[in-house]
């Protein structure tokens, strides 16, 4: 049975967010991505076209990739959550950022973050993949300044599939 709320009523919401627990307020219509942002104020997920198609706001959800923008923040209550935050300590960076970097497979940054958490679940699932199915994996984000060249050689030299 779903809850029922008044449409300006801010909700209570619990979740765990990168391994730590964090309590926010949020009316029914809030996005999740907009409530972690500005309500738990970690602003690594971006909000690109709010209709889930360009993965800019790319989350892990209960350990399943999700569109933040197509979920409500109210769905979240007691929720584990995954963040661009959370793939590295703080003023480090993961090999799957360090390889970005090195293969030059970002420029402005906005896609980068929802494309790092879909490869790190796309990585821990296939850790040896192709050159196709990264290309695959990809498919779902928009990327409009790098061409996903060097996204596709800095996912393969992370797998150990190339250079």
């Amino acid at each position: 049975m779903s809850a029922k709320f008044e449409a300006d009523a801010r909700v209570r919401v619990n979740c765990t967010v990168n391994g730590k627990r964090h309590t926010g307020y949020a009316e029914p219509r809030t996005q999740l991505c907009d409530f972690l942002r500005h309500e738990l104020h970690l602003y690594g997920t971006h909000v690109g076209c709010e209709h889930g198609v360009c993965g800019a706001c790319t989350i892990t959800l209960d350990g399943r990739l999700a569109r933040s923008c197509m979920t409500y923040a109210v769905q979240a209550e007691g929720a584990e959550i995954g963040t661009v935050e959370g793939l590295s300590e703080p003023g480090t960076l993961n090999p799957l950022q360090r390889a970005f970097s090195d293969h030059g497979a970002l420029q402005c940054g906005f896609c980068t973050a929802g494309i790092l958490i879909s490869t790190t679940y796309f990585l821990a699932d296939n850790p040896m993949p192709s050159e196709q199915e990264v290309r695959e994996m990809l498919s779902g984000h928009l990327c409009r300044c790098t061409g996903y060249e060097g996204m596709v050689r800095a996912i393969l030299s992370v797998a150990g599939g190339g250079s």
